[in-house]
């Protein structure tokens, strides 16, 4: 497993950057939900200058690796220790019509606009930079594994969106979304082939176009549940 350090931006701020930040996404991949995306920018005081267990942010890392209990741990010390953050959030509606990784990239510009504080220099997860952002900035690939800030960022991303499949579980339990948040896990994609197309699919992901066309929408499966039997 590995742990991002704060070497990346303590080299900006001997550069003579002061806000830096990170950016990371969530949710490229699922069939369902929203893409979101966070901006945080750490204060450098807390950080100290060697990784230890007695750190706040010793067991921060890319949220790929932790499980969502250990997220909801680390996600108030990630808090308290910025300087300033934001989440950026893309709906379904958007993904289907611009495209996943326009929508990912939205996301992360959302996120970045959120802040109150406009950083000076912005470490992006990945080998994209925003165009349409004009800041100095880095993309960094496996960038969640090996900066803090980008690390962070992806823990308030994922948890930010979890909450959000949280409450469509809540709306479509048959589905799982509290369990596999809506990535396309054996039981989900059981679910979609037997439930039909909730309205946080993403329709233009194959999976879905096929599942749509063979089953329809969950409302015309419910519909169809409710004909009464005239035989």
């Amino acid at each position: 497993m590995k742990f991002p350090t704060y070497k990346h931006e303590t080299q900006k701020h001997e550069q003579g950057f002061f806000h830096v930040a990170g950016c990371d996404e969530v949710g490229i991949a699922p069939l369902a939900g929203p893409v979101v995306a966070a901006t945080v920018i750490l204060d450098p005081v807390s950080i100290g200058k060697q990784r230890s267990k007695s750190k706040w942010w010793y067991r921060v890392r890319d949220s790929k690796t932790t499980n969502e209990d250990e997220r909801a741990e680390l996600l108030p010390f990630i808090q308290d220790h910025c300087l300033d953050f934001a989440v950026g959030i893309v709906a379904r509606e958007t993904i289907d019509e611009i495209n996943i990784h326009q929508a990912a990239m939205l996301a992360m510009k959302k996120s970045i606009c959120g802040l109150k504080k406009i950083p000076d220099y912005l470490f992006l997860d990945g080998i994209h930079k925003i165009k349409t952002i004009h800041m100095a900035q880095e993309s960094v690939i496996d960038g969640d594994e090996k900066i803090l800030s980008i690390s962070a960022a992806s823990i308030i991303a994922k948890v930010a969106r979890d909450e959000i499949l949280h409450r469509l579980h809540e709306q479509f339990p048959e589905y799982g979304f509290a369990k596999h948040k809506g990535y396309p896990t054996k039981f989900h994609r059981a679910a979609m082939e037997r439930y039909g197309i909730t309205p946080e699919h993403r329709r233009s992901f194959g999976f879905v176009k096929i599942c749509l066309e063979k089953i329809g929408s969950y409302q015309h499966f419910q519909e169809s549940l409710s004909i009464p039997d005239l035989i």
